[in-house]
């Protein structure tokens, strides 16, 4: 029997782990929160789970609670420092099968016609890429958001 392949998710958790990942927000108590490569809305994160598994099914009861936990906690912390009106949540594990979430701020100003619509209608091989030094306040008041929460 075969491992299973290593995800771009395992590889990026490695990186956290090795202190290697200029993505990172926070280590929470169920991963690790980081900024998404594409900021095709600004202040677009992820929540990573650490160990790493391939969906969310696979954890135990107490271990989702803390995921969804979690999730909802970096949800929190990314409107109250974006002025988003909301935050889409996103739990896939198509494209790369082991479990994150995707947290999505939502803003009024999005244009017409993509504010109501899904975030993957948007364009996202066009989007600014993450940027730390140009993102470092906004990692900063998201950071220190999550310490409080």
């Amino acid at each position: 029997m075969t491992a299973p392949a290593l995800t771009a998710i395992h590889r990026q958790v490695e990186r956290l782990r090795a202190g290697a990942d200029p993505a990172l927000i926070a280590r929470l108590a169920s991963g690790w929160a980081v900024m998404g490569e594409a900021q095709v809305l600004n202040g677009y994160c992820l929540l990573l789970p650490d160990p790493v598994v391939p969906t969310l099914n696979a954890l135990s009861r107490e271990a989702r609670l803390g995921f969804l936990a979690d999730m909802a906690a970096l949800g929190d912390a990314v409107l109250a420092v974006t002025g988003a009106i909301r935050i889409n949540y996103a739990i896939f594990g198509n494209l790369e099968p082991a479990l994150h979430a995707h947290v999505v701020p939502r803003y009024a100003g999005e244009v017409e016609g993509l504010r109501t619509a899904h975030p993957w209608a948007y364009d996202w091989s066009r989007a600014p890429r993450f940027d730390r030094q140009a993102q470092e306040p906004l990692v900063a008041a998201l950071r220190a958001r999550l310490a409080r929460a």
